[in-house]
């Protein structure tokens, strides 16, 4: 996938100066949780997940448990745990694009019988749950959404979330939300999806909102016992049990929520500041302002000619900038994803500094 071959971990940080193309927090240091690791046993764990640690988790949802949760490598090994438990070749899906990859390229790969809920720009990326019900059919077994969104940061609303779940009422059908970025958002955020229904699956991690990629801790929740047992079973057949370690790490970032999660709010609202004063000054650019999360997805004005392949040559060659590009999320590679809260603020600064310049540099 482009969004994998391309990635400022695969190119080479060594290779980039500003890096905007980052949808998590700056990474934290292990000595920053200065969790002591030395008494712990290496063997297998729990097959969902340590129980405290499931116990942390489910406490975000109001009715949850932690036999509802399966602790799982990241939140990807999740969304692949989930598509590859629920759907076969030829059942049908609806997932929203633009989306991050896995939810794409996993029923894709199956064989599923694709219908894409197409998020536009004009409608503020917004999901309709009408639009959903239009695309379903008897043979819907999935309905894939995301919220905060990436590549966007659009919010679906209360409401509508309610409104998808009625939707799917005695269809046959499971509503997938991937909530990586749940606890960024600006606003209230919405409830754990899975606690408002058996049919809602909620899938979500430390990698974004903890800046905690490198220990690969994530987990999906479900009140259907049965469905529970599935994934439990694709987990085991797949790697078995988590790493303990990473487990106990995820323990203490968990237990530390409370004074962990202001701060980073803080450093994210400071980064949007820099990010929305760069954005109305800018010519070339627009955007639809995010409400969740660490990244936008600004284009470039429809009115301003330039050669967009030339902008992103002269992005990296000169200025040392990388974002991803639109093609990244089967979209125009007049859009690009802007990760703002990654980059240390004066590397933020001098990155939408070199966006400004090489957009100029490449209008015909």
């Amino acid at each position: 996938m482009p969004i994998e071959a391309e990635s400022p971990e695969q190119f080479g940080y060594e290779r980039i100066r500003f890096n905007l193309a980052e949808s998590s927090v700056s990474d934290v240091l292990l000595r920053e949780l200065a969790v002591d690791l030395g008494g712990l046993i290496l063997r297998y764990g729990d097959h969902l997940g340590t129980p405290a640690l499931r116990a942390a988790i489910a406490a975000d949802g109001p009715g949850l448990g932690p036999d509802d949760v399966i602790v799982t490598p990241g939140a990807a090994a999740a969304l692949f745990i989930v598509a590859t438990s629920i759907v076969e070749p030829g059942d049908h899906v609806v997932v929203a694009r633009p989306n991050y990859a896995t939810n794409v390229e996993t029923p894709r790969a199956i064989g599923a019988d694709i219908s894409y809920l197409d998020l536009t720009y004009e409608e503020g990326w917004q999901v309709d749950p009408a639009r959903i019900a239009a695309l379903m059919t008897p043979r819907t077994r999935l309905v894939s959404l995301t919220s905060p969104h990436n590549p966007t940061g659009s919010v679906m609303s209360e409401a509508a979330l309610r409104d998808v779940i009625a939707l799917l009422e005695g269809s046959g059908a499971r509503l997938l939300l991937d909530e990586t970025y749940r606890e960024m958002t600006f606003g209230e955020p919405l409830p754990v999806a899975a606690s408002l229904s058996p049919l809602a699956i909620s899938v979500s991690g430390l990698s974004k909102t903890y800046g905690l990629p490198g220990i690969r801790i994530g987990w999906l929740v479900t009140r259907d016992g049965e469905l529970r047992d599935r994934f439990l079973a694709a987990k085991e057949q797949i790697l078995i049990t988590n790493s303990v370690v990473d487990e106990a790490i995820a323990l203490e970032a968990l237990r530390r929520r409370p004074t962990w999660l202001p701060a980073i709010r803080g450093r994210i609202d400071a980064a949007l500041a820099t990010t929305r004063r760069w954005m109305a000054t800018d010519p070339t650019f627009e955007w639809i302002e995010p409400a969740g999360g660490v990244v936008g997805f600004p284009r470039i004005r429809p009115a301003v000619d330039v050669d967009v392949d030339r902008f992103y040559e002269i992005l990296l060659e000169e200025y040392g900038t990388v974002v991803g590009p639109g093609h990244w999320f089967e979209q125009s590679r007049r859009h690009f994803r802007l990760g703002y809260g990654w980059p240390q603020p004066a590397e933020l600064e001098a990155g939408l500094a070199g966006l400004s310049w090489a957009a100029r540099e490449a209008i015909r």
